[in-house]
């Protein structure tokens, strides 16, 4: 590749001269006396040019190439234009989700060691009060208003001239973006992401979803939607708090699809739950729309279900898998889950993710909790047999900035390139499709045999009752005490000690009658799983095993 299309800001270029006028962002500010939302907008050219002059802004300020800059900003214009900016200074953008806490944000923050920041007021106030633990960030930018910290703004950045500007040269490998992962199996860790791995999605993305300049997407999770503009894809933004998904009012989603005639959108398996929900009730469909995506946890067939009869005739809804080191690695159709793999998924046979992107590579080796430092440490199991997931391929990350003891455990060094550990358990089906099983650190390990969650809780989740269930295990590894831990659905929640013991009693005789999950003898009710911020999909079993074992305590019971 030349250094031009080994960045991906030089597809906002080619779509800013191909269509100049066409949108490119829409941003919610207020409905109006009608009901209907106004938007601040931006043209692919405005775009462009606004993003040209932030970069010249940037390099301006003294940052040179590789820099790392915390970019704390809210979805909408002023980030989009930020993000293109960085790329074409080749600035690394450090992006982490504000829902992971404070806590585990400064600790993020702290980690990356940031030569400064890119913020809204409140980032730079709360910067500057603990600018001990960032002491490189010496350049800041502010936007919004400055109060009483140093640094200019986005508006001076803005008063560059955009004439002129060339994108920095770029290599495949030059760094790119820190992105954290969830931290919803530890604590999160910073992901390098290099421009070649940028490019690699975008391709992966376009070419297999058969998605076109002209399509206008809504992003109910703001990164996915990153490089719509690269794509030459309309972005409408919805108002909506990013980080609560599952709360989201249902009208925010729906209204913007009906006035802008989207045709795509992205969202949390929870986001679509709510939705779906609230479509059915009020028998609402959105014919525009010809291509949902999910992902962050398994969607469950009931929310596929729902949404397919919401969008297109022609329409699906797709699920592709991935995690933030690696993504997209594998997808499949709602078409495809609801005709054949439903069946087999409520049986226990784990969820089918599909097959794998073109030039993505998987095997599937025996479970091990050890580092493994090269391929022939790794032993391949056979079709149909659970082990472990790795994959190689351009869009797999290759390592982390923090937390780097990590690294020894999730790359495996295969000549000149590597193979990550998804950190997932399943196995290939005859069809080379990976049926994930759960992730391998939640496997509960009796004095019997294993138990994978995903299999179990689908067993448990049969039950008209159960919104979802959680498997969890007490005490040490290969003497635990399978719990199930059960949220039911709202309206199906006991209210009565009678109704609760009657739930419990028809869960335990479910759970006895199959033979995957005959050895679990303990169930519990939870109001709400603890789920993660950024999807509100993924259950936090580690927070679940110390309450359910309290919880039994509580009672007397010893297993």
């Amino acid at each position: 590749m030349t250094a031009s299309t080994n960045n991906v800001a030089s597809r906002l270029a080619d779509t800013a001269r191909t269509n100049p006028d066409g949108l490119a962002i829409a941003e919610p500010l207020k409905r109006g006396r009608d009901g209907v939302y106004q938007y601040r907008r931006c043209t692919f050219a405005e775009l462009q040019e606004d993003s040209d002059r932030l970069a010249r802004g940037l390099l301006n300020l003294g940052l040179q190439p590789g820099a790392r800059m915390a970019l704390m900003v809210r979805p909408g214009i002023d980030f989009i234009s930020l993000v293109f900016a960085m790329l074409k200074a080749r600035i690394v953008m450090v992006l982490i989700d504000p829902g992971l806490g404070r806590r585990n944000l400064i600790a993020c923050l702290q980690a990356v060691n940031p030569d400064g920041f890119v913020a809204i007021p409140l980032a730079q106030a709360i910067r500057t009060l603990l600018r001990r633990r960032f002491p490189r960030a010496r350049t800041n930018v502010t936007v919004g208003r400055r109060w009483f910290w140093g640094g200019t703004t986005i508006s001076r950045l803005r008063s560059q001239p955009a004439n002129g500007f060339q994108i920095a040269e770029t290599q495949s490998s030059d760094p790119a973006a820190i992105i954290f992962t969830s931290g919803s199996t530890g604590p999160p860790k910073g992901v390098l992401y290099e421009h070649g791995t940028f490019v690699a999605q975008v391709e992966h993305l376009q070419q297999h979803y058969g998605i076109q300049p002209g399509d206008i997407d809504l992003p109910g999770f703001p990164l996915f939607a990153l490089f719509n503009s690269a794509m030459g894809v309309s972005t409408i933004l919805p108002e909506m708090d990013f980080t609560q998904p599952a709360n989201v009012e249902p009208q925010n989603i729906i209204d913007p699809v009906v006035q802008w005639n989207v045709t795509q959108s992205f969202g949390s398996p929870t986001l679509w739950n709510t939705v779906g929900r609230y479509c059915e009730s009020a028998q609402v469909k959105l014919p525009t729309l010809k291509r949902i995506f999910s992902a962050g946890a398994p969607v469950p067939p009931h929310v596929l279900a729902r949404m397919k009869q919401v969008i297109a005739v022609d329409g699906d809804i797709y699920t592709p898998y991935g995690a933030t080191e690696a993504l997209p690695v594998a997808s499949i159709s709602a078409s495809e889950v609801l005709s054949e793999t439903e069946t087999l998924s409520r049986q226990g046979a784990g969820t089918c993710v599909g097959t794998r992107f073109s030039g993505m590579q998987w095997r599937v080796i025996e479970i091990d909790d050890r580092p493994l430092a090269t391929l022939d440490d790794t032993i391949e199991v056979a079709p149909g047999q659970i082990g472990e997931l790795i994959v190689q391929g351009a869009v797999v990350t290759p390592r982390y900035v923090t937390r780097t003891d990590a690294n020894a455990d999730h790359k495996i060094t295969d000549g000149d390139g590597f193979w990550h550990r998804m950190g997932d358990v399943g196995y290939l089906d005859s069809q080379d499709r990976f049926w994930f099983c759960g992730r391998k650190g939640h496997r509960v390990v009796t004095r019997k045999r294993t138990l994978f969650t995903v299999p179990c809780e689908a067993i448990v989740n049969n039950h008209p009752a159960v919104y979802r269930s959680a498997l969890v295990g007490i005490g040490e590894a290969g003497n635990q005490r399978p719990v199930i831990v059960v949220e039911t659905w709202p309206e199906r929640r006991p209210s009565t000690t009678d109704e609760e013991d009657r739930l419990l009693a028809e869960l335990r005789q479910q759970v006895a009658a199959d033979t995957l999950t005959q050895d679990i003898v303990d169930i519990l009710l939870h109001p709400s799983l603890p789920v993660d911020i950024r999807h509100n999909a993924k259950i936090f079993r580690e927070k679940l095993a110390p309450w359910a074992a309290q919880q039994l305590a509580n009672t007397g019971s010893t297993g």
